[in-house]
């Protein structure tokens, strides 16, 4: 699929778009989303102390299949989101955004609900894995959505405001679990009040959504010019009247990309994008372990040190709250430093401040510790989410996004067991090791491998992986870099 000159002149007319409450107005409505995607991945670290207090849950490898079940828990979880990601997602690229978009979210809903009304540990892992499907397709789509809509100045703030906006999941989920969970409140129990919270909630999630217009880029690359331009101008109409002047002159678009060629050129696997592609499976598959592997198990990463149960989730819920925060921390410098670096930095607060969690035995410093962990996670995160679909073309950016983000979930269902045999077997201290391992890995990944994208536009970013590969091979270093230079003024031109 060839990006025409019109595809190109949409691109111009949003990356000049002041910022306006308009434009917020889009990053909000799919934060929505976004709460519920993360209320419902993060239940699957606060649900196990209620459900082994049910007897529906058995500890050590005394659970479903002979193995722990909240390592089942897990794995049933990261495969759902594995499915959801590597089959579900890709239908983005064919029917829509929005469509997918809300689809997945009422899957989630369904899967959720009925939940609430099971009694045995495969009908819960069953829930968990068709609600994981749900939210793999919803992340997915989130990203490519918000991607596409905002313009390139503004999009490592949108990417921090909605992920700030959606872990605001996690203090309501925390304070949910430390209430309801431990009880059983009108006679039913906590954990069952907890999922219904974020079933029914997602109803109104999905109405918000319909108020969400399809990404002018996705018709434009689908040859609705028509609705992309009636997407757009009411778009820019609205962004001109809060603005109180006139728009801003959009480039010109002088003539057809080179990015993307064919529709069949226009894969993750050519030789155009292959490197990133391997780039971001490495990527991903360490950072799901590096993620999960403390935020999934902190509530029984702190039993393991010695807290109570009890004590166990109200730590937890103070650590939360970092979750909302940090990403306004990302947002004061995701547009302001280079986002590889930001993403480097960051995997390696995770890896630091870890080992200091693993080695404090002070409650202070174990909030204190678990408190930086999640500021270094979350605002790694919200990068590396904003950064992944910034580099792959518009009309494979779904189906490239879920296929990398579907090997993460891959290792997320090995290192649920992984993490459990270490806490029997090894220790808490063994988890942070892992942890800190992983991460070294994300690091070297990015920063060696990664593109720049700091205040580049789509095509500009995608088009360096076709300069790359149209440089011959054995061309001196410095020769290399005039060529890559030339090709991108010419881009511009």
């Amino acid at each position: 699929m060839s990006s025409t000159p019109y595809a190109l002149s949409i691109t111009n007319r949003i990356d000049r778009l002041p910022v306006t409450r308009t434009i917020w107005g889009l990053v909000l409505l799919l934060s929505v989303g976004g709460f519920f995607e993360v209320y419902d991945l993060f239940q699957m670290t606060y649900l196990p102390p209620g459900l082994v207090r049910d007897g529906i849950f058995h500890t050590g490898a005394h659970g479903l299949f002979g193995m722990s079940d909240q390592g089942a828990l897990g794995a049933a979880t990261f495969a759902g989101l594995f499915l959801g990601e590597m089959l579900l997602s890709r239908l983005a690229d064919r029917i829509g955004r929005r469509a997918l978009f809300t689809s997945a979210l009422l899957l989630y809903t369904a899967a959720s609900l009925a939940m609430c009304f099971q009694h045995t540990a495969l009908g819960i892992c069953m829930c968990r894995l068709i609600a994981g499907c749900g939210v793999g397709a919803e992340l997915i789509t989130i990203g490519a959505f918000l991607t596409e809509l905002v313009p390139k100045h503004l999009r490592g703030r949108a990417f921090a405001v909605c992920f700030a906006f959606s872990y605001l999941a996690m203090p309501v989920l925390a304070f949910a679990s430390w209430q309801w969970i431990p009880y059983a409140p009108l006679g039913v129990s906590g954990w069952r009040w907890v999922v219904l919270l974020g079933g029914t909630g997602a109803v109104v999630a999905w109405w918000l959504q319909t108020r969400l217009p399809e990404s002018p880029r996705w018709l434009a690359a689908h040859g609705r010019e028509a609705e992309a331009e009636a997407v757009l101008v009411r778009l820019e109409r609205q962004v001109e009247r809060e603005y109180g002047r006139a728009l801003p002159p959009a480039q010109a678009a002088s003539g057809a990309s080179t990015v993307g060629g064919s529709r069949r050129a226009a894969s993750m696997w050519s030789k155009h994008y292959r490197g990133r592609t391997i780039m971001l499976i490495v990527f991903n598959a360490f950072l799901s372990i590096g993620f999960f592997g403390f935020s999934q198990w902190l509530p029984t990463l702190l039993v393991a040190q010695g807290a109570a149960v009890t004590k166990s989730l109200w730590y937890a819920f103070v650590i939360a709250f970092a979750y909302p925060v940090s990403p306004f921390v990302a947002g004061l410098l995701a547009d302001r430093i280079e986002r590889k670096w930001l993403i480097v930095a960051t995997a390696l607060g995770v890896a630091l401040f870890g080992t200091g969690f693993a080695m404090a035995g002070q409650a202070s410093l174990v909030i204190v510790f678990g408190l930086l962990v999640t500021l270094c996670n979350t605002v790694m995160a919200s990068n590396a989410t904003a950064y992944q679909a910034e580099i792959f073309p518009t009309d494979i950016r779904s189906r490239a996004l879920g296929f990398v983000h579907s090997i993460g979930r891959l290792t997320g269902i090995a290192s649920s067991f992984i993490v459990a045999l270490l806490l029997e077997h090894v220790g808490a201290s063994a988890v942070f090791v892992l942890i800190g391992a992983s991460m070294l890995i994300v690091m070297v990944s990015i920063g060696m491998f990664g593109p720049r994208t700091n205040h580049r536009s789509l095509e500009e970013i995608a088009g360096d992986a076709v300069a790359e590969q149209d440089v011959p091979e054995g061309t001196p270093a410095q020769a290399r870099e005039a060529r890559l230079a030339a090709a991108t003024i010419s881009r511009r031109s």
